[in-house]
């Protein structure tokens, strides 16, 4: 199974419209996928238990054939650290638990298994251990969600950084347009994204009300499915 890891360059960055967007264009294309988003904190009680919304969209983005609990394990009700939100009900979140999860999932039948991080690439598990960790340890191919907004250049460039050194492949990047209207010279800082990472651009998504729909037809997959 080929899988990537959906990254962002900070919270609220695009990861979620990111990774519907690539489903969508690979079911497009006839693959079949799974996706998953171990760990969300910001749910809702329902009848079934608690739902994050970002996880529904992605269970429906996969053709809605996975359980809730087998696309995202973790859910926590408060919009806060995952490890916190974790502590604050007992539990604790461990690099060896996500591990085990990701690879039941790359057992399964299937074309692609699309991963989505939560927050930012070293999100904290626990005092010692990172999102990150777990991702370097299965080594997984990553892909990197740019928020387009000020300070993106930095953020971008540490997360590469941090990236490379634990010697895992960035296979691309995308843009993501985070408000109504563009950042201050957002063409500028896109040129100096494509200049400095040693990734390919997969594609720049506008800002988008129904950005459920439709996303697909900004992203050039070709490359993915190249690498």
């Amino acid at each position: 199974m080929n899988c990537v890891f959906v990254t962002g360059t900070d919270t609220d960055a695009g990861k979620t419209v990111s990774a519907i967007a690539l489903l969508q264009a690979l079911a497009q294309r006839g693959y079949r996928c799974l996706a998953s988003k171990p760990i969300a904190a910001g749910a809702e009680a329902t009848a079934e238990g608690l739902r994050n919304s970002d996880a529904l969209l992605l269970q429906q983005a996969a053709g809605g054939g996975q359980s809730y609990a087998e696309v995202n394990p973790f859910c926590y009700a408060p919009p806060i650290a995952p490890h916190i939100a974790a502590e604050l009900v007992d539990q604790s979140l461990q690099a060896q638990q996500l591990q085990l999860v990701l690879l039941e999932l790359q057992q399964q039948s299937a074309d692609w298994l699309v991963i989505e991080g939560a927050g930012g690439w070293l999100l904290p598990l626990n005092n010692s251990e990172t999102l990150a960790d777990v991702i370097e340890a299965l080594q997984l191919p990553v892909l990197l969600v740019v928020g387009l907004k000020l300070g993106c250049l930095n953020h971008a460039l540490l997360t590469v950084a941090d990236i490379q050194r634990r010697g895992l492949k960035l296979i691309g990047w995308i843009g993501n347009q985070v408000a109504a209207e563009p950042m201050l010279f957002q063409e500028q800082n896109i040129a100096l994204l494509k200049a400095r990472i040693a990734a390919p651009c997969l594609g720049l998504l506008p800002h988008c009300a129904d950005w459920q729909q439709g996303m697909a037809n900004y992203l050039d997959v070709n490359q993915l499915l190249q690498h």
